[in-house]
């Protein structure tokens, strides 16, 4: 079999396929063979009738050849898809332009292709990931967390501060009389928690012991309601103070110092996993956003979406749940659904074109021994020999394909080490840390 390729206007390629009259004879067995399981012809148990006699229930040699170009143009076209190294994205228009009777089989395939993109200024990206350095004020927030164990409450006569706690007499109605009324007396609540409703913490921020609070804000099942608070007292937090003899009785360090040094090492340690696990996925955002959305085919966009649509299925189906069950917990309707998939979908194409194009840009095209290891990983992955894989792939039309996905997987390794990062203060932040292990146990 022969195949070449020309390229055409609108990331179309044409196909010209020549398909040997020895190769096609292989298939017309095949083809025969198959049918014979079919078709009952009298005197011969199924699968026996001879080819001839095959031949003369479809109406003869000619029949016969028709159902066998049928039977193997997949396999025609994926082998010229294979041979050619062209990157499908559709389904293709096939014309058969010679050999349906007799002869060499002549025919050419019109398909749509992945298209090419540049992008520029990928080598500036600045990627925000959280910050892995640890700030004095987090080791003074955990280092008083273990005080408040130990703290004790004093009454006050000032305005109220954020972290007193205030002895409420709380009412609320609402409006619709929808829900019912709430009455409660002597409620201890310590200001910053946001655990009532909307706006008190801020609100009461100033007011004294004997002082009101009204205002509107939410209440049971999100209802709005009218509440009012009365200040019955105000008592602050006194934490004990902060010695080396404190620390020995209240935790398993023996000095302020050393209990100190054990949070920073913590902390650290949790900051760095965690711009650590941020990373991958904000550098391929931050290069995804370098392709313009209209760049992205409404062909891949489709098929990617429906990918997206069956993944999500199979994810439910294994929680034993279904997509309505799904659309209701969301409160989606379907078409919101495919809506909000179809945008994540058009930033996958996005991602995919962007890596390509960074491919050739840097010329990070995978050689012959990483696409070979690639292949026997992704083999015993699979369970099968790296020999059934490559014939697999050339059969379905997939060398191209999984080459290309070698590629990428360097183009993302490169942009991981060659990427800016920075936190969201846009401070640069020191690429070391970010290549470090953090195997260690995170004790906190």
């Amino acid at each position: 079999m022969r195949a070449t390729a020309t390229v055409l206007d609108n990331n179309k390629i044409k196909l010209t396929v020549e398909v040997d009259e020895p190769d096609l004879a292989e298939v017309i067995d095949r083809t025969a063979k198959e049918l014979a399981q079919q078709i009952d012809v009298k005197g011969f148990r199924k699968g026996k009738a001879p080819k001839n006699m095959i031949e003369a229930r479809l109406g003869g040699p000619v029949a016969l050849r028709g159902e066998a170009i049928r039977n193997g143009m997949p396999d025609f076209y994926a082998h010229a898809v294979a041979d050619t190294l062209i990157d499908p994205i559709g389904q293709p228009e096939i014309n058969i332009v010679e050999g349906e009777e007799t002869g060499t089989l002549k025919f050419e395939a019109e398909v749509e292709v992945r298209p090419e993109v540049q992008i520029s200024n990928y080598k500036s990206i600045k990627v925000e990931i959280p910050s892995p350095n640890v700030a004095d004020s987090e080791i003074e927030e955990q280092i008083n967390r273990l005080r408040e164990t130990d703290a004790h409450l004093e009454d006050v006569d000032r305005p109220i501060l954020t972290g007193d706690v205030v002895t409420l007499n709380v009412t609320a109605v609402d409006p619709q009389g929808e829900v019912e009324p709430i009455e409660v007396q002597d409620f201890a609540y310590t200001i910053g928690s946001n655990q009532i409703t909307d706006g008190l913490d801020e609100l009461s921020l100033g007011l004294k012991a004997g002082e009101t609070l009204d205002l509107t804000g939410r209440g049971p099942q999100a209802m709005a309601m009218n509440w009012h608070f009365e200040i019955v007292n105000v008592k602050e937090k006194i934490l004990p103070d902060l010695t080396d003899e404190w620390m020995a009785e209240n935790s398993d360090f023996e000095t302020v110092d050393a209990f100190r040094d054990d949070l920073v090492t913590q902390l650290r340690r949790r900051k760095v996993i965690e711009a650590q696990m941020s990373r991958r996925d904000n550098a391929l955002a931050a290069l995804a956003e370098l392709v313009a959305p209209e760049f992205a085919p409404d062909v891949l966009v489709e098929q990617e979406t429906d990918q997206r649509l069956h993944d999500l299925g199979h994810r439910l189906e294994q929680q034993r749940l279904s997509v309505e069950m799904f659309l209701q917990v969301t409160n989606q309707t379907p078409e919101q659904l495919v809506e909000t998939l179809r945008q994540d979908a058009v930033k996958g194409v996005q991602l995919d074109l962007a890596l390509r194009a960074l491919v050739k840009a840097e010329n990070l095209d995978p050689t012959p021994d990483e696409v070979e290891q690639e292949l026997i990983e992704t083999a015993i992955s699979m369970n099968v020999t790296a020999e059934e894989l490559s014939k697999n792939l050339r059969d379905s039309g997939r060398v191209v394909a999984f080459h290309a996905e070698v590629a990428k997987m360097k183009a993302s390794r490169w942009l991981m080490s060659n990427a800016t990062y920075v936190d969201e203060t846009g401070a640069e932040i020191d690429r070391t840390l970010l290549e470090s292990d953090q195997s260690a146990t995170d004790t906190l």
